[in-house]
């Protein structure tokens, strides 16, 4: 067939598919009026979750899955920017990994607003600056971001989704590798490209500032300088690429959660985040392991943090399978709470990736 008759079939094509789109926004805005007049959340992780589910499954190709997922992103993006404008606070600034990680979950249609830490991401949602907050949890190499645990302590917002970004880290700089005498980049960065900068750079200060985006300014500017951040912060701060992928693993990944002011319904395949304090006599933490293998739930993670209200007294953070509406979780919770000092639900919401 000519090219002509190819690019004639490619434009029939096309006026469908905007049609068709524009169908399925007109539904999504009157899916958003019956929500709006239950009172229910706009952003719906657990119908996110089905969609993008059904769509891996109708597909035939030659599409792959992550290429339509893509594009599904931003169609669900572009119906949520007309059903309300939503506002989505992340760590800043521009380009850094939680901005990516935003993007992946919320698409290009949604209002970014960059916060200078983790903190500010929760007050900008709690005082209804912004309908959610995406903050990191923990990555893979380096383990759990502390700052965002302890946010958990006093916060009353919730854990509505995660999103998974795999994390490549690169040397940006403007100079040329052998001039480089101070690297930038945040602390939790460094720890994942410890051994390639021992390797590469020997001897060459590293500073570290609260972002990589951050790093990535500072490089942009002074002389001899370089950072460790994202090929989207070289693009927009306008430096070079010295080394691709210094990270120290190959499999180098950070957890982020969504967190906002809603529940997210049962999807069946979900996670519950839970905090508590136990009594302080001997077995208590053997006791509290007891209940969850008495209801066969499965714990993903346990970790512990100061109290920092008593010397040490300790609150630990426990993912487990499960939604917290489900009969086992709830009997099992119930049960762990007449033992705890104190226990707390940050949230239940769909495994997801």
């Amino acid at each position: 067939m000519a090219l002509s008759n190819l690019r004639k079939r490619i434009d029939s094509i096309d006026r469908q598919i905007i049609k068709l789109l524009n169908m399925r926004a007109k539904v999504a805005l009157d899916v958003a009026k019956i929500k709006c007049k239950d009172g229910k959340s706009i952003y719906a992780p657990e119908r996110e979750r089905e969609v993008l589910k059904k769509i891996s499954t109708l597909n035939k190709g030659p599409l792959t899955k992550p290429g339509l997922e893509a594009i599904y992103r931003e169609v669900m993006s572009s119906s949520l920017s007309l059903e309300k404008p939503l506002k989505i606070a992340y760590l800043g600034p521009q380009a850094s990994f939680s901005n990516l990680a935003a993007l992946k979950r919320f698409g290009t249609q949604i209002e970014y607003v960059p916060q200078d830490s983790i903190t500010d991401v929760f007050l900008e949602v709690e005082r209804d600056a912004a309908d959610y907050g995406v903050v990191p949890i923990e990555n893979t190499i380096e383990g759990a971001i502390s700052y965002t645990l302890d946010m958990f302590m006093d916060s009353d917002l919730k854990i509505c989704a995660q999103i998974i970004l795999d994390v490549s880290h690169n040397l940006l700089a403007n100079c040329a590798r052998d001039k480089i005498k101070r690297v930038y980049s945040n602390p939790q960065v460094f720890g994942q490209c410890r051994r390639w900068l021992q390797e590469n750079l020997p001897g060459v200060e590293t500073i570290e500032v609260s972002s990589t985006t951050r790093a990535a300014q500072i490089a942009g500017r002074e002389k001899n300088s370089a950072c460790i951040a994202s090929a989207l912060a070289a693009k927009i701060y306008k430096l070079k690429m010295l080394a691709k992928d210094i990270e120290d693993s190959p499999h180098n990944a950070t957890r982020f959660l969504v967190i906002g002011k809603n529940d997210t319904p049962r999807t069946g395949c979900d996670k519950t985040s839970i905090m508590l304090s136990i009594k302080d006599r001997v077995g208590a933490l053997h006791d509290m392991l007891l209940v969850f293998k008495k209801h066969k739930i499965n714990l993903t993670k346990i970790e512990s943090r100061p109290s920092k209200k008593k010397a040490w007294d300790y609150y630990f953070f426990i993912d487990l399978e499960g939604h917290k509406d489900d009969s086992l979780i709830k009997k099992a919770l119930l049960e762990l709470e007449r033992q705890c000092n104190f226990l707390k639900i940050l949230g239940s919401y769909p495994v997801g990736e």
